[in-house]
């Protein structure tokens, strides 16, 4: 039962792509007495990011200005976050949204919990040189600063992006789980210690076997265990490796709904893992979300965003209308 199911994403290489041809049409979408957004929207959402990079080369080639500035300078609200967002690669905006998380006027812990509680060790190498690039400093530096107790140490762990691969031993499996199993009995700081240690440096692999385990051991499921003993955001961080371990779309369709439902649609949730995820798994994000909710993805965006805004959104998050 372990990633069976093929991956994919919502965006893909748009064929035919013609970058002098698409910085011309934002051109003059973006000069026009007022800007014509749906132009914006047709092209942006409908390239992959390698392409837009493409895009954005040949703009400044042509109007020898920068197209991120000028969306920022004609767009505003939301609908600007999810412009200027989908000009960023992939590892430049999990920079930027860490960054925002770290240093606005508070801690923004669950976007730091969705990052770096799912991304695969390249992608945290390539997130702390892209935000020493954009903000010379250095990622886990910020973290030791801006969060503290285990909550920190488990963050800091994961940023070292330093989890095995591949690699699956059995007869380890059993041992691990009992280290779980005491750690939720004892809870003292060693014990925290070692229960984040075995959650951030153990293979995908051998985790899934260490939660089978644990579910043998202790007969309860291991987030509800994780729940039952601690709380905060340690408890959070927790439990989001735990599901990314079993099911990344699971655990993105998972804090969508949240996102939507929860805190009356937390937009900056919402835009981040729709860009994050739509060239990896945003469209197994939407069959999750189907299955468990009921409700379709599209349908809860339609119902809660409006103007440009939605349409972006929708775009992004795609798909056929027979899912709906």
């Amino acid at each position: 039962c372990f990633l069976l199911q093929q991956i994919q994403g919502t965006i893909f290489p748009a064929p035919n792509f013609n970058p002098i041809m698409d910085a011309q049409m934002l051109g003059g979408a973006l000069q026009g007495i007022s800007c014509e957004k749906d132009v914006l929207i047709d092209i942006l959402t409908q390239r992959c990011n390698s392409q837009r990079l493409m895009i954005a080369e040949a703009y400044r080639d042509m109007y020898g200005r920068d197209l991120v500035t000028d969306l920022k300078e004609n767009l505003s609200h939301h609908f600007k976050e999810v412009m200027v967002g989908l000009m960023y690669p992939p590892a430049s905006y999990d920079a930027h949204e860490l960054w925002h998380a770290l240093k606005g006027v508070d801690t923004e812990e669950k976007c730091l919990i969705d990052i770096l509680a799912s991304r695969s060790n390249m992608e945290i190498f390539q997130m702390k040189e892209a935000y020493l690039m954009q903000y010379n400093n250095d990622l886990q530096q910020d973290i030791d600063s801006e969060t503290s107790g285990h909550f920190r140490d488990t963050l800091m762990n994961l940023a070292q992006g330093t989890r095995m691969e591949g690699y699956a031993d059995p007869s380890a499996a059993a041992q691990d789980a009992m280290i779980l199993w005491e750690a939720c009995q004892q809870k003292t700081g060693e014990h925290k210690n070692m229960l984040q240690m075995i959650l951030c440096n153990k293979s995908y692999q051998q985790l899934w076997m260490v939660f089978q385990e644990f579910q043998n051991i202790s007969g309860q499921d291991i987030v509800d265990a994780i729940n039952e003993c601690y709380d905060g955001y340690f408890q959070e961080l927790l439990v989001a490796i735990v599901l990314c371990v079993r099911d990344k779309p699971s655990y993105f369709a998972y804090r969508l709904y949240n996102a939507i439902h929860d805190f009356g649609f937390h937009n900056k949730t919402v835009i981040r893992i729709l860009i994050a995820r739509s060239e990896i798994d945003l469209m197994n994000i939407r069959q999750r979300y189907k299955e468990r909710y009921g409700k379709s993805l599209f349908h809860d965006i339609k119902h809660f965003a409006s103007g440009h805004y939605e349409s972006a959104l929708l775009a992004i998050c795609a798909g056929d209308t027979e899912d709906y």
